[in-house]
């Protein structure tokens, strides 16, 4: 099916606006002081629109007069920040070919720095009739559509600085900007559920007595809610359907001005930088909100279909789909790419963010069919003098053949390590067989980083995400609770690797509720004292529950947010103490990988950097790592290995730590090294409690309980 123009009417009783020809770069919309450049790319459009719109939504359409490099362009002396428009792309219509112009359809400028207002799920949005996918739509959308939002570009950043912590000196706390703030009490009603909530002194304080280093923040950019949740009254509430990759959402603005997101946004990151928290954003470029050949048509799919989505080559009215979402975001083509590489130097350059973690980073690296660290956008990402010098977390898998690649990414970036995840809940809820690898991602996962050069930091270690149990429901439900979401509680996934410690669900039994506090407190210090970079998943340390939902996409209600009014008080105490201790001793955010090798100490032949025991002090063999039923280790950190030069210049040692795990059932008394490790040691952490007054400094070779699944950390005392 070839297109057909469609006239559009055009009031008359409007001065005709005066248009320059502008330029090509950059593209999107630039206010300048004295008017504002557009720009817009397509390959196959042969007129485009440039359509404003008033306070009223009446509609003044101009043409873009010229075009360099399929790009259309013009400039707008009279246009300032705050005016709302959008494109009409007159172009081929032939899905069949990959080409879905409408000029009937208005378009979101896919460089839109700000976006007001929200989809209206008609359907003038969709360019064919419901019922009938073959045919054509040429009802116009534009009384259903956001608009793009020209901004004001210049902001007060003061002597805002990136904290620049290293990988291995962060915590990471991702976080919901409603779900950690709607709720909070001391945050004043008309700002909760904000940017500016976030920048509150309550959050503020709260991250800064958790030794948080950087917020990770679930998507922010502009994203769309799907019409089947709407129709169910449900949202997309994790925010992972982006329409705007350079655009703040503004749903999660106080402001009430267009385009007073992206201020508000920038108040933010200004606000935790003087706290010394960077600010990582969890960015959505592998797929965009209009979906699969029967999504509607918002942006890039009327500007030029085939340049931004990954077609199918014999059958191009149809979409790989690498994400599950519908389509995929085509990493093949150089304008493609540019939109990408475009949007991460704006968030850092202009919105001073310090980092992105990359949803189902594996669709990025497939250029042709196969996940490929050579990929273009790798290539891109290493050579950037600006993206490249940021922090780059990959989740490194996606829905595709192949596409699980935990430990493949190239080395400069980061990944979410999901074994670290599986290994470490496994091995706290008594799973056989899982000591020796509990003990590789205890140590940072050498087994996936080593081969390729790259360093602990590499492993970004969690135990719960935003897709999953909370802590406490990970202790709490053997099974997966989401009837709320509509779907029979078939949807979110089944193996969980959770343990409910004997009740399902909520309980009065006092010695349940203390089995779950002390599996919560296991897996914060397995968590925080690993090697690798830490994160922890919003509300986790306050006991945080979901009721067992877990896939909370859309439940933007109590279910997901975070309940301040009801706290487990202990629990962040504790939190805050381990997370201290991690920041006090460089033992446990190493830069290099544990090596077995003697370090010397007081003229002796020396002692390993790391050493391995069984709860009797007999060092660990294959044999012991091999028996399949041990459940206990120790392990000894040998600090004398971690020393180096204060900022004055004096030299530092760290101390020596010996960490005991006891995932048995039973109380364990645990031998300690000889005294060639350490002449005696003292107690700075036991996840059990009734066991805590108990202890005192021990000398070498003596026994220490451990409770029955808790873990102690003890501290060389100094001689």
């Amino acid at each position: 099916m070839t297109h057909a123009d469609v006239t559009l009417p055009q009031p008359e009783d409007r001065p005709a606006v005066q248009v320059w020809p502008g330029k090509a770069f950059p593209l999107g919309a630039t206010y300048d002081g004295s008017g504002t450049n557009f720009a817009l790319f397509s390959e196959v459009a042969e007129r485009v629109q440039l359509c404003l719109f008033d306070a009223d939504g009446n509609e003044t359409c101009v043409d873009l007069p010229e075009i360099d490099g399929f790009v259309w362009h013009g400039f707008l002396p009279a246009i300032e920040p705050g005016q709302r428009y959008g494109y009409r792309v007159h172009g081929p219509y032939e899905p069949a070919n990959g080409h879905r112009c409408n000029p009937a359809k208005l378009l979101l400028d896919p460089y839109a720095k700000a976006i007001d207002g929200s989809f209206e799920w008609d359907q003038s949005l969709f360019s064919y009739n419901f019922g009938d996918p073959q045919s054509r739509n040429d009802d116009d959308s534009a009384a259903h559509m956001p608009k793009s939002v020209v901004i004001n570009p210049y902001f007060d950043w003061g002597t805002d600085r990136p904290p620049k912590h290293g990988y291995a000196d962060s915590v990471i706390y991702e976080a919901h900007v409603k779900g950690l703030t709607q709720l909070h009490p001391d945050i004043p009603e008309e700002i909760r559920g904000t940017y500016a909530a976030i920048a509150h002194p309550a959050i503020i304080d709260h991250l800064t007595r958790l030794g948080v280093t950087a917020i990770e923040l679930m998507p922010v950019h502009h994203f769309a809610n799907d019409s089947t949740l709407v129709d169910k009254g449900l949202s997309n509430y994790w925010g992972y359907n982006t329409i705007g990759f350079f655009a703040p959402d503004h749903k999660y603005t106080s402001s009430r001005s267009a385009g007073g997101q992206v201020q508000e946004f920038k108040a933010m990151v200004r606000a935790l930088h003087e706290a010394g928290i960077e600010v990582i954003l969890d960015v959505v470029y592998n797929h965009t909100a209009e979906g699969n050949h029967l999504g509607p048509t918002l942006s890039m799919r009327g500007i030029d279909n085939a340049a931004y989505y990954r077609v199918v080559e014999d059958d191009k009215q149809y979409y790989m789909d690498y994400t599950g979402t519908g389509n995929s975001l085509n990493v093949r083509h150089p304008n493609s790419l540019q939109l990408i590489m475009d949007s991460l130097r704006y968030w850092i350059t202009e919105m001073h963010v310090d980092g992105f973690r990359f949803d189902l980073a594996a669709t990025l690296a497939r250029e042709f069919y196969d996940v490929d660290r050579l990929s273009s956008f790798f290539e891109l990402v290493q050579q950037d003098p600006t993206v490249s010098q940021v922090k780059l977390i990959a989740e490194p898998w996606d829905v595709g053949p192949g596409g699980y690649q935990v430990g493949n990414f190239p080395p400069q970036w980061t990944e979410w390590n999901g074994k670290y995840r599986d290994t470490v809940r496994d091995y706290w809820r008594g799973e056989d067989s899982t000591l020796g690898e509990f003990a590789e991602r205890l140590t940072g996962s050498p087994d996936l980083y080593e081969h390729s050069t790259r360093r602990p930091v590499a492993s970004i270690n969690f135990v719960t995400a935003h897709d999953g149990f909370t802590l406490l429901d990970l202790v709490s439900y053997n099974e997966k609770h989401n009837e709320a979401n509509g779907e029979g509680n078939n949807d979110g996934e089944s193996n969980n690797r959770s343990w409910n410690c004997g009740i399902e669900g909520p309980t009065d039994d006092a010695e349940v509720l203390r089995l779950r506090g002390r599996q919560q407190r296991n897996f914060i210090a397995t968590l925080l004292l690993s090697q690798g970079v830490p994160m922890i998943c919003h509300g986790d340390e306050l006991g945080r529950t979901q009721g067992g939902n877990n896939n909370g996409f859309c439940q933007d209600d109590e279910i997901t947010w975070v309940n301040w009014e009801k706290v487990d008080e202990d629990l962040i105490s504790f939190t805050s103490q381990v997370a201290a201790l991690r920041a006090k001793h460089p033992v446990f955010r190493r830069h290099r990988f544990f090596d077995g090798k003697p370090i010397r100490r007081r003229g002796s032949e020396g002692i390993p950097d790391i050493s391995w025991f069984t709860p009797d002090g007999v060092e660990m063999t294959d044999e012991h790592w091999d028996s399949g039923f041990g459940k206990s280790v120790g392990v000894y950190l040998n600090g004398l290995g971690i020393s180096g030069r204060n900022s004055r210049g004096e030299r530092i040692v760290d101390d020596s730590f010996v960490l005991c795990f006891n995932a048995h059932f039973d109380d364990i008394d645990f031998v300690l090294p000889p005294s060639e490790y350490g002449l005696s040691w003292e107690v700075v952490v036991d996840t059990d409690e009734t066991h805590l007054d108990e202890q005192s400094p021990v000398a070498a070779g003596g026994t220490t309980t451990v409770g029955g699944r808790s873990v102690v950390v003890l501290k060389s005392v100094a001689d």
